[in-house]
């Protein structure tokens, strides 16, 4: 004999809303917003005008977080960059509009020294 006794819908929708919540977490998770320190440390020949942030593997640049430009054999904390993921692209500019890269752990103060073996991207 079958119960013809059905869910009342206010239980329907109680479950549906703790399904949506379970469903959900993973993506409200790993839309974390972190920040980052880093030295960056100019030891080249050159002067640094510019360091912008992408991230990896994306072309998306922010505007230019350096403040002003660093001297060769000076340094200067980068502060509370802004990661929304694992780890981020870091891009310095130099004096000759060249570019050098490095990828960054998101989340830990790191030092990113360049010199002028550093391979840049002139192109």
């Amino acid at each position: 004999m079958k119960s013809s006794h059905k869910a009342p819908l206010h239980y329907k929708l109680s479950m549906c809303v703790v399904l949506a919540v379970f469903v959900s977490v993973p993506f409200v998770s790993s839309a974390r917003t972190n920040s980052t320190s880093v030295n960056f440390v100019n030891n080249t020949s050159r002067l640094v005008r510019a360091v912008y942030t992408s991230h990896v593997g994306a072309d998306d640049w922010s505007g230019n977080i350096l403040g002003s430009a660093v001297t060769a054999g000076q340094s200067v904390a980068l502060n509370n960059i802004s990661c929304d993921g694992d780890q981020i692209q870091l891009i310095a500019e130099d004096q000759d509009g060249c570019f050098i890269r490095t990828i960054i752990t998101c989340g830990s103060s790191s030092t990113w020294t360049i010199n002028d073996d550093t391979a840049r991207d002139c192109g």
